[in-house]
């Protein structure tokens, strides 16, 4: 199950299990985006997907969207939880009410409803997986950041503390904490569809939403035993989250 699956790293990460053989659990909000998302999978791996409209913001509506798997598709083997924003770029006396109460719904209390619907069955079948994406906003904090750094550096304790709670169970907890990626929606979720100031990659090459995807992929095809922790990844032009090379993007630019 991806949370979060209609763009950015949810969709890759979500095309690339498909592609590999997997049976996909598709998130989100909007579901003409999910249902094309699921066309476009069959169609091009004939994969098996099924997806679930809802928002991870409101317990009530993750408990009705998990109450409608039967069969297979209920026991859930692998939750990665993807779904996450940032929203606005100001210092903290400033910053807008309404942004932090949506990061802390969904990056925090999205994460943990659909954890506390989904481990129970990993321990009871004594198996399973659970990625939560983080951020190197969660190992760094950032001028004007307060309340997203505030966010992700949960996430990387949330996911600390998971792993020693269900360790003894079976249930391997880790996580993927990318910098920069482009190919997303959130720089313009962040800056509330302004445009001109979610450019923010025209002069240097963040990560795309695939390394993401591979990484999380390597996480979960380990032996039984071998838990990864954390991959943190971010794109060579990034030494980190202040200090960026943006000399251009051509040189990388040329191994597409």
């Amino acid at each position: 199950m991806i949370t979060g699956a209609t763009s950015g790293i949810g969709k890759a990460t979500a095309s690339l299990f498909a592609e590999k053989g997997y049976r996909v659990i598709i998130t989100g909000r909007r579901r003409e985006r999910l249902d094309l998302f699921r066309s476009q999978l069959t169609e091009q791996f004939e994969a098996e997907v099924m997806p679930l409209t809802f928002d991870v913001r409101s317990e009530q509506e993750c408990e009705a969207a998990l109450h409608q798997l039967s069969g297979q598709w209920a026991e859930i083997d692998i939750l990665i939880n993807n779904a996450g924003k940032a929203k606005g770029l100001a210092p903290v006396h400033e910053g807008e009410l309404r942004h932090w109460e949506e990061m802390i719904d969904t990056n925090l209390k999205g994460l943990l409803y659909m954890t506390r619907l989904v481990a129970p069955g990993m321990v009871a079948r004594g198996t399973g997986h659970i990625i939560n994406v983080c951020s190197t906003a969660g190992k760094e904090a950032y001028p004007n950041g307060n309340v997203y750094n505030a966010t992700k550096f949960g996430v990387d304790g949330l996911t600390k503390a998971m792993r020693m709670d269900l360790h003894k169970h079976g249930v391997r907890v880790g996580m993927v904490s990318p910098a920069h990626v482009e190919e997303t929606e959130f720089a313009l979720v962040r800056f509330d569809g302004d445009e001109s100031r979610a450019r923010i990659y025209e002069d240097f090459k963040p990560l795309a939403s695939h390394d993401v995807a591979e990484s999380i992929y390597f996480i979960v095809n380990q032996p039984a035993h071998v838990n990864i922790l954390d991959v943190v990844l971010q794109g060579t032009q990034q030494a980190s989250s202040t200090i960026i090379d943006r000399s251009g993007r051509d040189r990388y630019e040329e191994e597409e």
